[in-house]
């Protein structure tokens, strides 16, 4: 098999990043793909999965116990039990598959896809589909720097706010926005605020998928992001409260829409809203369409 590079950003050049249940069946056993599931937790895995798929749990494999970023170590140990090489093609899906890919990204990974369709519309289709846990041969993976291109951290965050040249963009449910709530589920944290970063745009993302978990149009993508011109050269920093809905619509921004600038603030809410001294806004504030 060939890879693609999905290293360039082309409006509507869907075949770069987003693969379909009929192109995964056909390449799922080809010795350089990799299928990945991304959860928040072992049991939807464990239940049933993509025949092949390993997982990587977002709160065990992918952030450490204060919801920041694990450490360059580990994912490097991840990548290898995942049986992931440099010139594997990775696939992910799952509840938070955009975070998959961006980790990729954030460290240099070329070949790269999101399956385009959710995990129920495979399994309704009676699809390879399996119980076991995979174990993929073990790899070696030696992870470079990090790219700051597409990741935004906690001062950077800081330095953002009110700057005219950088949009924060917070894609969490209005309930969330608005501080009623911490965590998306309704519950709030201990010794943690809800609300938003001050200046943040809020911009939810729900409309981003048909009902088979496929991705809308372009057209409905520009749609769902009419506030932002594709054109500009600002920034955009995208967080929500743990990464994933913030990676999506990086995703969607520059994979699918070819905006570039775009930053996920992978600590996002998890980590601002429990940072002594972070300012938190309690109450939507109006903003101006960058």
């Amino acid at each position: 098999m060939t890879s693609i590079s999905t290293n360039r950003r082309l409006d509507g050049d869907r075949e770069a990043v987003l693969v379909d249940a009929e192109w995964l069946t056909a390449h799922a056993n080809d010795p350089i793909v990799r299928i990945v599931e991304v959860d928040v937790s072992a049991a939807t895995y464990d239940a049933g999965h993509i025949d092949g798929a390993v997982l990587w749990n977002v709160y065990a494999d992918l952030k450490d116990s204060d919801y920041r970023l694990a450490d360059h170590t580990r994912i490097e140990r991840l990548l290898s039990r995942s049986g992931i090489r440099p010139d594997s093609t990775v696939v992910f899906y799952g509840y938070a598959p955009a975070l998959g890919f961006w980790l990729m990204k954030l460290y240099g990974h070329d070949n790269v896809r999101i399956l385009d369709c959710s995990r129920d519309t495979w399994q309704a289709r009676d699809l390879p589909w399996s119980i076991s846990q995979t174990e993929p041969v073990a790899t070696t993976y030696d992870l470079g720097d990090t790219d700051r291109n597409v990741r935004a951290v906690l001062d950077d965050v800081r330095a953002a706010i009110g700057n005219p040249a950088i949009t924060l963009v917070d894609v969490r449910t209005d309930l969330e926005f608005r501080g009623e709530r911490f965590w998306p589920s309704g519950g709030l944290e201990p010794g943690g605020r809800a609300g938003h970063v001050p200046t943040a745009r809020h911009q939810p993302i729900d409309g981003l998928f048909h009902d088979d978990g496929s991705y809308r149009t372009t057209s409905e993508l520009r749609a769902q992001f009419s506030y932002v011109d594709l054109d500009r050269v600002d920034e955009l920093i995208t967080y929500c409260t743990i990464g994933g809905r913030a990676a999506t619509a990086w995703f969607v921004l520059t994979y699918l829409l070819g905006r570039s600038g775009v930053r996920v603030y992978d600590g996002s809410w998890a980590e601002w809203g429990r940072t002594a001294g972070t300012p938190v806004a309690p109450d939507a504030l109006a903003s101006t369409p960058r």
